[in-house]
Parts: C-alpha cells; structure tokens; sequence
C-alpha cells in the first residue's frame, strides 16, 4: 500500500472512532468498541436498561450509587433505583478555580469516595464481595471509579456505560447536547425530587 493509501486508511480510520465515540447507540453491549474513556480494567459493563433490570430483580443484594455531583443530583436529577448519592470527584466549595481544558470549574478527587462507599454498603448490609453497579454522567468518572474500587479488593463493580444523561450528539439538531443515550434517555425513572437520606453529606 502507498503511503498516501495508508495515511488515508488512517484518517478513515481515526474519523470512524471519533464519531463512533460521540454516537454510543442506546442499549450497545458490544463492549469492545467503548471509547476509552469509558474503559475500566475490570472490563465489566451495563446498559442503563440492564443496570435498572439487575438493582429490580436483586434490590437488596445490588447496590446501584450515583456517583456524580451534588449539584449534578440537585439540577439535573437522580436516578430512583440508587441507593445512594457517593460524589466520585467534587467540586470546591466555593468554586474558585476553573479548568480550562474542560471549560468548567474545577473538580477535584473526593478522598472520602472509598470510605463512604464502604460505610453505604455496611448500612445495607453488605461488604466488597457484593455486586456494585456505578452510575455518572456519561460513563467516563464510573469507570475511573470502578478501578479505584477494584483496587480496593471490591469484587464485582460495574460501570454503568452510557451514564445518567448520556454522550453528546456529534450531529443535527440537537448537536452539542447529551441527547444520544443514558438513563434519562432510556425513560428509566428518575427525578428532581432528591431523599435527603441518598444525599451525600462531607465527614
């Protein structure tokens, strides 16, 4: 093959991914295909239909955590099927500094994030040996949050892969926003309304 051949085929072939990546069809299982971003080492993944289907049938023995934002939960809702809110990163208090390559405000790791899973979990009733089914914006912080979990000798954390509000689509009318995929997408339930009792509170 000519080098003009083979640097085409590779233009082509980075254009696939990239639009593959922001057009994550809805219920899609074949998990090697996920964008990176979404890869955990555990390699063990849901769709939000099939995260909801597994805390329905077994909803004392699967853990299902939110693990975004408080002001995520606040504004933008919360599924009813989880068990608790469990911030994988937080904002700052008072949100002082931004960040520029994400062109938000900052987020910064929640060092309470294992500690507070575990203490969830005790309050259910269960240990690390218990299925967890991890759920964020669009995938990318649960399974960040898988491996920090795997790491922690938790045996069996699932990522939920298109996440709560789900990719952003890279094309028509609603280009830009998080309209491809995700729990809210799938007209699973969920709900401004926020359980006091879910919510997580700083230690």
């Amino acid at each position: 093959m000519s080098p003009l051949k083979t640097a085409l085929a590779g233009v082509g072939l980075l254009l696939s991914v990239l639009a593959h990546a922001g057009d994550w069809a809805p219920g899609s299982t074949d998990w090697r295909q996920l964008p990176e971003a979404k890869v955990s080492k555990a390699g063990r993944y849901l769709t939000p239909q099939q995260a909801f289907e597994m805390k329905q049938g077994n909803p004392k023995t699967v853990a299902l955590f939110d693990i975004r934002t408080r002001a995520e939960a606040m504004y933008v809702g919360m599924a009813e099927a989880a068990d608790a809110l469990v911030p994988f990163v937080e904002h700052q208090e008072l949100m002082t500094d931004w960040d520029d390559k994400r062109a938000m405000y900052k987020l910064e790791p929640n060092q309470d994030f294992v500690a507070e899973i575990a203490r969830r979990l005790q309050a259910m009733g269960l240990d690390k040996n218990a299925t967890v089914i991890l759920l964020c914006r669009s995938g990318d912080r649960s399974a960040k949050a898988a491996d920090r979990l795997q790491a922690e000798g938790y045996a069996s954390v699932y990522s939920v892969a298109e996440g709560f509000e789900g990719d952003k689509a890279s094309a028509g009318p609603g280009k830009g926003q998080r309209t491809v995929n995700g729990w809210k997408n799938a007209g699973l339930p969920w709900s401004y309304t926020l359980d006091k009792r879910r919510m997580y509170f700083p230690r």
